[in-house]
């Protein structure tokens, strides 16, 4: 066998077993949730899937967020549009978390049917807007050239 041949073989052989350790780690780390009427089909398809550690994705349910006077407790319901399951969550409550937010929870489904989170996650907006009346002061301030709204002037400095 000449050297090239030897080389390129070699260098095959670790290419192939680092795209194989590269593999076997993107699946393990892959995050998957389920949506709650996935959650409904595995539990009647299988009923052990009950105390079963899962993570489920959906909307929270407007007006169905009952916080603890605590701050460490949060109840809410959480849907896809197709099945509805309540939530009970013990922790530190993200800043980002209310009503109609989307959530990733992590936790059990108990025997009453409902999920027992240990880790919420809730979405936050991927980039902030002007409201409507803020947008149309910028406009109106712009076009007349008086000077912008104090919210909205970038020569303001705040104290905090």
């Amino acid at each position: 066998m000449h050297p090239r041949t030897k080389f390129l073989l070699g260098g095959a052989v670790v290419l192939g077993a680092a795209g194989v350790l590269m593999a076997g780690a993107i699946k393990d780390t892959g995050i998957y949730f389920l949506m709650p009427a996935e959650l409904e089909a595995k539990v009647a398809e299988d009923p052990s899937m009950v105390g079963t550690g899962v993570k489920v994705g959906a909307k929270v349910v407007p007006g169905t967020v009952v916080r603890d006077s605590s701050g460490r407790m949060v109840t809410f319901q959480m849907t896809d549009g197709k099945a509805t399951y309540p939530v009970v969550y013990r922790g530190i409550i993200p800043d980002t978390f209310s009503d109609s937010v989307e959530v990733v929870v992590e936790g059990r489904l108990d025997n009453t049917g409902t999920f027992q989170a240990t880790t919420l996650l809730a979405k936050c907006a991927s980039r902030y807007e002007a409201t409507p009346e803020s947008y149309e002061a910028m406009r109106k301030a712009m076009e007349s050239g008086a000077p912008m709204p104090a919210s909205h002037d970038s020569t303001t400095k705040k104290s905090y």
